[in-house]
């Protein structure tokens, strides 16, 4: 069993940036492909980014080329960076992990472990 806890979630003028993180636990060795999610009032939960062990990344085309997926695997740690935010990226953020060892899970999306969310709202 793996906990997830995201962090870093606020008020943010569009334009601007704000940092994402999420801490692991439980049994963090565990732990292969990692990932955010992000869910808007209203609508189904959306892929946001994903990242392998290894730092391979895919993004939402809604957000590559503004946010930045990483992770400390030594400190159990995911983070993401948003900058350049626009109001339409208001919504909870979900960290989430695969305990699988499935690599494809960078494009299948389909993990097992999620937190509990953090909130981001974004003014125009």
């Amino acid at each position: 069993q793996v906990q997830l806890v995201e962090s870093g979630g606020g008020w943010v003028q569009a334009g601007g940036s704000l940092r994402l993180s999420c801490a692991a636990s439980g049994r963090p060795f565990s732990i292969g492909v990692m990932g955010w999610f992000r869910q808007a009032p209203g609508l189904q939960r959306e892929f946001v980014a994903g990242i392998t062990e290894g730092g391979s990344t895919n993004y939402a085309d809604s957000v590559k080329g503004r946010f930045t997926i990483s992770r400390d695997n030594a400190r159990n740690r995911l983070y993401l960076q948003m900058n350049n935010v626009k109001p339409e990226d208001t919504a909870v953020y979900y960290c989430a992990a695969d305990t699988g060892g499935a690599s494809w899970v960078l494009y299948t999306h389909e993990y097992d472990s999620w937190g509990q969310g953090t909130q981001v709202t974004v003014s125009s």
